[in-house]
Parts: C-alpha cells; structure tokens; sequence
C-alpha cells in the first residue's frame, strides 16, 4: 500500500508517529517519510532512533498554512496527529487549542486539496463524542472539517477520514506513567473512584491507523472495538500498597468517556474488529458500506457500558509491556 509513496506525518515526533515510521520502514518501502513537527529536539532524537535515508524532518506548525504548501508537495498520504491535546491546557489556553485543533485542521485540507493528496486521516479522541471540554470540542470541530471536506475537494480526487479511540497506554499525559513514577511515595492521585476509560495500546493505535488508511474511501470515523479499564483498577495493577489519594474531577472532565453517542449510533456500522460513523451527506451510498452491519436501535460506546474490561492482571500485563518498551527505547538512544 506504501511502498513508493510519500507519506507524511503532523506532529510525528509524538508516541503516535514514532510508532508509525517504525512500522512504515518495516514493512514498506517508501519513497519518503516526512515527519512535520515544531520541536527540533525532539527530530533530532527520532533521527538518531531513525536512520534511515527515506526520512525527512521538517520543522513547522499546522497553524503556518505557507509552511504546509511546501511540506506536502509532492505527497501521497497525510497522517495527521499535530494537535494540542491536555484537556486542563486547553481549558486555560482556549485560544491556542483552536489555533491548533480547528485552524490547523482547515489548514490541512485546503494544502491538501489544493496539491492532490491523495488520502487523509486524521487522528481525533474519545472526547469529541458529546465533548463537554473544549480539546473535546476543538477536535469534534475538526472530525467535521475533515468529513466536510471530501464535500469540500470538489472532483479533486484528495479523500479525508478519520479515526477515533480512547487513551493510549504510555502516551505523553497518560495516567500509567504518572503512577509508575509516583508509586514509591504511596499514594497515586485519583480523581474520582468511579472512573473509567477506554485503553488501547501504541502498537495497536498504529495499526488501527494503518488499517483505517488502507480501507478508507472517504467520510468515515473509524472507530477501534477496545477495552475499557476502571481507574482504582489502574491503581491496583500498579501497586496494591499504593493508597487512592482522590483529588477530585479536574475542568472538563468526564466519569466516563464515549466514543459513540447515541446520536452517531444511528449512523454507525458494525465489523469484525471496528465501528464506522457513516457521514450524512448525499455522495456516501450503499456500495460503501462493505459489509457492514447496522447497530441496534439506542446503541452507544462508552467506557462505562462497554462489554469488555480489562482485568487487573491483563493490566498488569500492559504496563509490563509498556516499561519493556520504555527500557528498550533507553538503550537503543544510549547506543546511538
């Protein structure tokens, strides 16, 4: 699917776009992999774990719509994962988010449209569904822009979907890092014990972003079936000594999180593996479904009602694999 072509990544020195250049070089043989990012620290040091000839670094900010003209000439594919994520950053710093989160969303479509990209997709969140903060706005506003936007392409031949899951375990800002950090002081922080949140892992977010690339015609919202874990369960599997220390709901945050409202349930297909939010515009039809199959009356996604929990010790399992990771990336940096 890749091989020979130009694939570029937004803020693809986060865990995401590491992630993904690992798997794109492994399996492929691109003619390019562009990593567009702000943080020049950050390239030099995906450089070194990266050395390879196909790779590109190139320093600037989706909010720069000239800067994106030149990085995405002569592209194939855009992942784009640029985006200002902390819901309490976001909260304090509104303007900043949607400069980001929507601006730089717009941005991305009409650079593509405009130089023929071929497919687009675009990562978003759990708490765009029903958002009641504003990065869950921001980025519900953004999952709107780029379905729009194959409306928007005209007879360009650019297509734009997106894919939608929940926390990514060892992600910057996730909670498993925190908790192995503060877990010899005894006491890890909880917001509320009756928590819950959706988990997906790096290796599988990556692979789900592949496979949304691969099988995308254009106005979906890709959404992965994936556990849910309660928060004192998180607690336990890090340390059973470690006391809950409950320091209350931070702004805008949720008890439990959706990936599909009730409201998308009406428009959602189910398969294997995934969901898929159908866009409610004239071009998507039947041929498009593929197999899909229509979920039940009242269906929705949520973390609280979802069928498959994680288990202590599956999570256990995960921070396991997590530090294994972390250790490896150590040495590999060390060695270069």
């Amino acid at each position: 699917m890749l091989d020979g072509k130009t694939i570029l990544i937004t803020g693809g020195t986060g865990s995401l776009g590491k992630k993904l250049t690992a798997k794109i070089l492994s399996r492929y043989t691109p003619k390019k992999v562009i990593i567009l990012s702000r943080d020049e620290l950050k390239q030099s040091e995906m450089r070194q774990q990266f050395p390879d000839a196909c790779l590109r670094f190139f320093i600037g900010d989706v909010r720069e719509k000239d800067r994106l003209y030149r990085a995405f000439d002569g592209v194939d594919y855009v992942v784009h994962a640029a985006a200002l994520k902390q819901v309490p950053a976001a909260e304090y710093n509104p303007f900043e988010a949607i400069k980001t989160n929507v601006l730089g969303a717009q941005n991305v479509i009409d650079v593509s449209v405009d130089l023929g990209v071929k497919k687009v997709v675009a990562l978003s969140t759990d708490k765009a569904a029903n958002p009641i903060n504003l990065y869950g706005a921001t980025k519900l506003c953004s999952d709107k822009l780029f379905i729009a936007g194959n409306s928007y392409a005209g007879g360009k031949p650019t297509r734009f979907s997106v894919v939608r899951y929940g926390n990514v375990v060892g992600s910057r800002g996730s909670v498993i890092p925190l908790y192995l950090k503060l877990k010899n002081t005894g006491k890890l922080p909880v917001t509320d014990d009756r928590m819950t949140r959706f988990w997906i892992t790096l290796d599988q977010g990556a692979e789900f972003v592949l496979m949304s690339l691969g099988k995308m015609k254009g106005g979906e919202i890709f959404v992965p079936k994936i556990p849910s874990a309660g928060i004192m369960d998180i607690v336990k599997a890090v340390s059973v000594s470690c006391k809950a220390d409950i320091v209350g709901i931070r702004p805008g945050e949720k008890l439990h999180e959706t990936l599909i409202s009730e409201d998308d349930g009406r428009l959602t297909l189910e398969y294997d593996t995934h969901y898929v939010i159908q866009p409610q515009f004239s071009w998507w039809g039947e041929e498009r479904k593929n197999g899909g199959r229509p979920v039940e009356p009242g269906f929705s996604y949520t973390s609280g009602n979802n069928n498959e929990v994680l288990s202590i010790m599956e999570i256990r399992n995960i921070i396991r694999e997590f530090t294994e990771g972390e250790k490896n990336h150590i040495l590999r940096a060390a060695n270069n």
